[in-house]
């Protein structure tokens, strides 16, 4: 709960008051059967009119003082509960958005999504109903016990008997139930999760026609959610029959023996009345505290989930040194010495072994390799997307360590394999590369990305709006809107993986001419498949399984790697290739 502390400290007025109103909601209410009494033991036995109205027009004012009291109880408990929520969600945001890629693996992004909503929007619930419930409860069950006492002690002892029993039974009733809710709240995550990734790869199933099976899959999630659900629900919806039973046996009692007392003089029917309303308050205030235990053992599940991200050490951050050194790139040579790395420390296999390269500043090297051979995992360590296992890589002899993050990725355009668009027009996504970025600008870096052309083809050009993920343009205009958006940084490192892909060989080789001459101060490494679009390289570096096992120009590798000649063999036409 401590952890919690800090995200309730703008909202201590709120907290407060909602207490206070809480506490004066009890009082006008507790006091009300005790009016009631009077009026019945007084008022009508001794038929006096005026004091019947006088005191029925406290017991109005009284219920008005505490509607209001209760309506702002709802208001500022939402605030602090909807503020607290807020606040949280952005601390869990901001804590994803430092996690290195590392990190990220470790989390599912529809368990992010989970955590950030379901289990956030339980914990809100659950400081709201505290607010509400956890306070009124308790107060009211020893105010209107106190009461009863004072009223009568005899008839007091039935209560003895009724609390106990009541609960007892709700603890064993909650006891069976909690495991329940716990285990049905990671059913509702397994549903969110299948919701997502089937809403993120409609394209895919649709493609695979694979529609009936996630159906299928789906509805086995949702048929095990509702099977726990109904085990949770039956096994807890016991406490209101039990609360019932005990109820009205304790007021059949309450009935029998303060009958018997009225008869005997020793009792007035007032009391007996005002009695058995404080007996329904106290069982009624039980019912409300099992219910609120039970709701805070559901939401321990999603503190869990929650607290695990917040717990969660970064990987990769800011040393003290390279914040007091704030070093600069400033030519972008790129060396790896040693280099190996895996991606979890108890794995046997590493993924990259003993990786020596040295790039020079403003050379243009191609990576090129099998599918698996580590390509991307290699150039992800530059900007420390990743952290190496062992070894270094420096930039301009620097250890990358020794930069900080936000210099180092700043001065290192990036065209992931997997590329990405967000919701906005094309200039509002490509000002992702430089916010600071003038019309010019962005037109300059599309013309050199080769997306001008097409760009200015839409009605609205550079205000053109963007679906989600940018749905509205094909493969190659994402793929080159990215390259625009790197270029705009202008940084000193230029690493683009497979970032052509999806671009027709005539508009990649204008982009390639357009790198060379207007980014001849930038270190570019390249990813790709196709060895046409690496040809004119300075520098082609070949690897296999992690590790480097050739080194050359086009030329100088296809006279001497047999690996390097089985690529280029096979991705020419059979007419041309190699017998």
């Amino acid at each position: 709960m401590k952890q919690y502390l800090p995200f309730f400290n703008a909202y201590k007025k709120a907290l407060l008051i909602s207490t206070l109103l809480v506490m004066a909601d009890v009082v006008f209410e507790i006091v009300q059967p005790s009016l009631m009494s009077r009026i019945v033991d007084r008022g009508i036995q001794q038929r006096d009119i005026p004091y019947i109205l006088t005191t029925g027009g406290l017991m109005v004012f009284l219920s008005l003082l505490a509607i209001v009291a209760n309506a702002g109880n709802i208001y500022y408990s939402s605030v602090a509960s909807v503020g607290f929520v807020t606040d949280l969600r952005k601390s869990l945001f901001q804590k994803i958005l430092r996690f290195s890629f590392s990190n990220i693996d470790r989390f599912s992004s529809a368990s992010l999504t989970t955590r950030m909503t379901n289990d956030a929007n339980t914990l809100q619930e659950v400081v709201m109903m505290s607010l509400r419930l956890l306070i009124r409860s308790p107060l009211m069950l020893v105010s209107a016990v106190i009461i009863a006492i004072h009223i009568n002690r005899s008839l007091a002892g039935i209560i003895a008997v009724a609390i106990p029993v009541l609960a007892v039974s709700i603890y064993f009733i909650l006891r069976k139930g909690i495991p329940l809710f716990i285990r049905m709240q990671q059913k509702m995550d397994q549903v969110n999760a299948a919701v997502q990734e089937n809403l993120t790869n409609v394209r895919v199933v649709k493609s695979f026609v694979r529609g009936d099976f996630e159906k299928k899959k789906f509805a086995t999630a949702s048929e095990d959610l509702r099977a726990i659900a109904v085990r949770a629900s039956s096994t807890v919806v016991m406490v209101l029959p039990t609360m019932q039973l005990v109820m009205n046996v304790s007021i059949v009692a309450i009935l029998w023996l303060g009958g018997a007392k009225i008869m005997a003089g020793s009792l007035h029917v007032g009391e007996l009345i005002s009695f058995i309303t404080y007996i329904t308050q106290i069982l009624m205030s039980l019912m409300m505290l099992s219910m609120t235990i039970m709701t805070f053992s559901r939401a321990s599940a999603s503190s869990g989930r929650i607290l695990e991200v917040l717990n969660s050490p970064i990987d990769i951050s800011d040393s003290p040194g390279a914040l007091q050194a704030n070093q600069h790139i400033q030519k972008g040579k790129v060396e790896f010495k040693n280099v190996f790395f895996k991606y979890h420390p108890e794995a046997e296999e590493f993924v990259l072994k003993d990786i020596n390269l040295t790039v020079q500043p403003g050379e243009t090297i191609a990576l090129i390799g099998a599918t698996g051979s580590a390509k991307s995992t290699l150039v992800q360590l530059i900007p420390r997307l990743y952290e190496t296992t062992s070894g270094q890589v420096l930039i301009d002899g620097t250890d990358v360590r020794d930069y900080t993050l936000e210099h180092l990725r700043s001065r290192i355009g990036m065209v992931l394999q997997k590329n990405e668009l967000f919701s906005g027009t094309i200039a509002q996504n490509l000002r992702w590369g430089n916010p600071g970025a003038t019309d010019e600008d962005l037109r300059a870096a599309c013309r050199a990305a080769q997306a001008d052309d097409f760009i200015r083809s839409f009605p609205d050009q550079y205000e053109t709006e963007l679906g989600r993920g940018g749905v509205n343009v094909s493969g190659g205009q994402k793929q080159r809107l990215c390259i625009a958006m790197a270029l705009l940084k202008k940084p000193t490192i230029l690493i683009l993986d497979d970032s052509t892909s999806a671009v027709d060989t005539a508009t990649e080789a204008r982009l390639r001419q357009a790198l060379r001459t207007q980014r001849r101060d930038t270190t570019v490494i390249v990813i790709a498949q196709r060895i046409a679009s690496i040809q004119t390289a300075d520098r082609i570096v070949l690897l296999d399984d992690g590790s480097i096992i050739a080194e050359g120009t086009h030329a100088a590798l296809l006279a001497t790697s047999t690996a390097y000649q089985d690529i280029y063999y096979s991705q020419q036409p059979k007419e041309t290739a190699a017998p």
